[in-house]
């Protein structure tokens, strides 16, 4: 069984805390670029950290650098979030 390219794509992103472009991240996990930015565009945790200009011919004059959110390890609940009596 494969692994989801959704989880691909979060296993790299949390290697690289500055961000990845949508061609980089394709580049790197070897997948088609259309694909690898519809699992971006799904993923919860993943967003747009800025805009950097592409170097060379393209569509555009800008590339979104995409990060993931990396929950902090202990982020205990707050006392009486989920209490009725609170």
């Amino acid at each position: 069984m494969s692994t989801p390219p959704q989880h691909r794509i979060r296993m790299l992103l949390q290697k690289y805390h500055d961000g990845l472009t949508l061609l980089d991240i394709s580049n790197y996990l070897n997948m088609n670029y259309t694909n690898t930015g519809r699992s971006l565009e799904k993923m919860p945790d993943a967003y747009i950290d800025r805009w950097t200009s592409k170097v060379g011919k393209g569509r555009g004059k800008w590339s979104a650098v995409w990060c993931v959110v990396v929950p902090p390890e202990n982020c205990p609940m707050p006392f009486g979030a989920y209490d009725d009596r609170a």
